[in-house]
């Protein structure tokens, strides 16, 4: 098959100059690059004549044979010159790229300097609290088994007065190349873990990695306020660091177990209090629930059922510290059940000296809902 003229390979003009060319060459070969097509055989056969088109249109020599004689200027069954033949498609890329780190910048994989000192991970722990811990606030002590420092060793990795010399298998490099085909991948050295060093005698405690399984206790104070989804941070409590690295952090996330009485509903709480039909009807005052104890409330005569009233600052406190929420009341009118003779005939009576004025509510309701009787 013929190929491709070199210019419409990276559409570019004729005229093009030399930073129009590697522009072109960034776009396209980012575009076909044949880890972002993984098994994607077109995109590898473009991306080798990419490779090509711009090995040629970026240097001065070969450009100008081929203006004058195309690909046959390369071609020595032609007669040409060759020209000292194609690089490899890859180094053409790292190349123009930037050699190290273009595979984290470009496609969002790659990995940090192996030889460098690494933070820990972070570790997530969630912990179920009561109602009254949320609301006031407590401390709790955790175990945790993770990965912490050697004590033999102090995370170095190596018995105390061994010596660390560089690793022969990658040079000090912490990674090693393994070429595929047309594709070449970096791993971490196997011998050094990729440390980029080996040790005369690695510590024995920890196996040279620095770092050992080991149960941890930790204290955390719950401030007064949170809620489920909050979430604390007890700093450098997560995973050790590898080679002298600072820890990682522990993320508490907590989930509050549901009250038997209380709903909460931001810093405010909400509760349903019954009384009996003669307390809504005459009125009382009544004891209801806090978080504190118990409050007092007047109920006025002919209070009705699904009545609120607002108990100011008896709610949370504000997990930032801005006062406290309020406790609404919600009042439920019980209607009594079981009721003796006595009673039944006591309540008969009552009947029978209502005229209905006495029910303003139901009165207004049934005036409104004759015309539907009909």
């Amino acid at each position: 098959m013929a190929k491709r003229d070199c210019y419409e390979v990276l559409s570019v003009e004729r005229g093009a100059g030399p930073d129009d060319i590697k522009k072109a060459y960034r776009t396209l070969a980012v575009k076909h690059h044949p880890d972002k097509n993984p098994g994607d055989k077109s995109a590898e056969e473009k991306f080798k004549e990419l490779g090509e088109a711009y090995d040629i249109l970026s240097d001065p020599q070969k450009r100008a044979l081929y203006d004058q004689h195309g690909h046959a200027a390369f071609d020595r069954r032609a007669g040409g010159s060759g020209a000292g033949g194609f690089h490899d498609p890859l180094d053409i890329f790292r190349e123009v790229f930037g050699g190290s780190g273009i595979f984290e910048n470009l496609f969002g994989g790659g990995s940090s300097d192996a030889t460098q000192p690494q933070r820990g991970n972070d570790l997530r722990y969630d912990m179920e609290i009561t109602f009254e811990e949320a609301a006031h606030g407590c401390e709790k002590e955790i175990t945790l088994t993770k990965p912490d420092t050697c004590e033999t060793c102090q995370g170095s990795g190596a018995e105390p007065g061994s010596r660390a010399r560089t690793c022969p298998n990658c040079r000090g490099r912490g990674q090693v190349i393994n070429s595929r085909g047309i594709f070449s991948i970096a791993q971490n050295c196997p011998n050094c873990q990729g440390a980029g060093q080996v040790f005369e005698k690695p510590c024995k405690s920890c196996r040279s990695e620095g770092r050992r399984e080991r149960s941890s206790k930790i204290k955390l104070r719950i401030p007064a306020g949170v809620d489920t989804g909050s979430r604390l941070r007890s700093a450098g409590n997560g995973e050790a660091g590898f080679r002298g690295g600072p820890a990682g952090d522990l993320y508490v996330v907590l989930h509050v177990k549901a009250h038997s009485i209380f709903q909460r509903d931001g810093d405010d709480l909400l509760c349903e209090v019954p009384v009996s039909f003669i307390q809504a009807a005459l009125g009382a005052e009544i004891e209801v629930p806090a978080l504190d104890g118990k409050a007092a409330i007047r109920v006025p005569p002919g209070t009705q059922p699904g009545t609120m009233f607002r108990l100011k600052g008896k709610g949370i406190m504000n997990v930032q510290g801005y006062g406290h929420g309020d406790l609404h009341v919600r009042i439920n009118v019980e209607v009594p059940t079981h009721l003796s003779a006595a009673q039944k005939a006591k309540l008969q009576e009552f009947a029978e000296l209502c005229s209905g004025k006495e029910n303003p509510l139901s009165q207004g309701f049934f005036e409104k809902a004759k015309s539907l009787f009909h």
